[in-house]
């Protein structure tokens, strides 16, 4: 598919480019704060790509070689480098050195927060652990992110989000457990960072209200473990264990094939117009006086058996005509997209979630906030190329250019 464009008023694509400095137009929630990421891949630089979405000013500083994610591709821009970056200005600097560690001593007075997800232990050997960076600068909001926490019998362990996945449950949830194999999207990393931009927003209001700065600590294992918290509770109580397909019976979703092959879902949770539309959608209406489906404890006890029913219904037509009927019905339902055809969704475009920036590295499409405030979109801007806004910090800072290797 063409790359999106940024459309109109109406939802229609529009030539039209957006304003290349969009933070120029209006004050951002977090305009005036600015946010310190030595992160790399995930969690540390999702949490601040959403600070920097909400108006921050994110510099990212990277080792000498670029975040490792930039390498996963040929141009050291990957397309998960870009997702995860947006909305900041990079530096590259060796902390090993004493001379780039006095670049981020210098950065670390002049910041209101501190993001990293090193593995524990690695911040205090790089001079920029809690208790030090706090030293700097008293009001600094610190946060430090990593897979098991800073002690315990898996604090040492690497964690990637695979690793945290399998761990916390959630692929005893996803995965089919006759075939088990990774799938889906990293919730590990993504919800992690989330939490973590969540839990440093409450930190900086604080700080507005008391002064103080605060260490913020966050895991990956207890960010699944909350993101699982229906899951969790349920078994607390039930003592049961859920598994793959407890949820889909419990919220009545159901997936089918239509006439033509494609795909569907239906969601019919626990208003019963929603079954009752269903069944005349689907002409059905023999279904209600089924003993195995009356009441939605039933079609919950006999999931599979309406799954079977359901997919038997749906090949009679081909997909546009049962989203029509079911739409007409009011039954929760929609075309199962796949990415290309999600960016074509004429309700996305109305959204305006995919649009067209332009900058001075060029015109790039960047994923927007899903907030607005006071009908502001948080647009954010295009991730950064490698020590793309180096010389710039080093003046705001009031340091010399950065000195080669060659010539130290």
């Amino acid at each position: 598919m063409p790359t999106p464009t940024r459309p109109n008023d109406e939802g229609e694509p529009s030539t039209e480019p957006l304003d290349p400095h969009p933070r120029e137009t209006a004050s951002l929630p977090l305009t005036g704060i600015r946010v310190l990421e030595l992160g790399t891949f995930v969690t540390g630089p999702y949490a601040a790509a959403m600070l920097g979405d909400l108006g921050a000013d994110v510099i990212k500083v990277e080792p000498p070689a670029g975040d490792p994610m930039r390498g996963w591709s040929d141009d050291a821009y990957s397309p998960y480098f870009q997702a995860y970056n947006k909305s900041k200005r990079s530096i590259a600097l060796d902390l090993r050195t004493p001379r780039d560690r006095e670049v981020v001593h210098a950065l670390i007075t002049q910041s209101d927060v501190l993001i990293h997800n090193y593995r524990p232990g690695v911040a205090d050997r790089l001079g920029v652990g809690a208790e030090q960076a706090r030293k700097l600068n008293p009001r600094l909001v610190y946060c430090q992110i990593s897979g098991f926490g800073e002690s315990g019998p898996y604090a040492k362990r690497p964690s990637y989000n695979q690793v945290v996945q399998s761990i916390s449950g959630l692929d005893s949830l996803i995965v089919d457990e006759a075939l088990p194999a990774p799938v889906g999207p990293n919730f590990g990393d993504t919800m992690t960072g989330i939490y973590a931009s969540h839990a440093l927003l409450a930190a900086l209001l604080r700080r507005e209200r008391t002064g103080e700065g605060a260490v913020v600590d966050v895991t990956m294992l207890g960010s699944m473990l909350s993101f699982l918290g229906a899951d969790v509770q349920d078994y607390l109580v039930s003592g049961i264990a859920p598994r793959s397909g407890s949820r889909p019976a419990f919220s009545q979703s159901y997936m089918a094939e239509a006439g033509d092959g494609l795909p569907l879902t239906i969601h019919l949770s626990s208003p019963e117009k929603f079954w009752r539309g269903l069944l005349a959608a689907i002409e059905r209406p023999e279904l209600a006086d089924d003993p195995r489906f009356r009441t939605w404890a039933d079609r919950k006890e006999h999931y599979a058996e309406l799954r079977e029913e359901l997919q038997g219904a749906f090949v009679r037509h081909p997909r546009v005509e049962w989203l029509r009927r079911l739409e007409q019905h009011d039954v929760p339902s929609a075309p199962v997209n796949d990415i290309a055809e999600v960016l074509a969704d004429p309700q996305v475009a109305h959204l305006k979630a995919v649009v067209e920036l332009s900058g001075d590295g060029g015109t790039r499409t960047v994923i927007a906030s899903p907030a607005r405030i006071d009908d502001v979109s948080m647009l954010g801007t295009p991730a950064p190329r490698l020590a793309e806004h180096d010389e710039a910090i080093r003046a705001e800072l009031g340091l010399d250019a950065a000195v080669s290797p060659e010539s130290s």
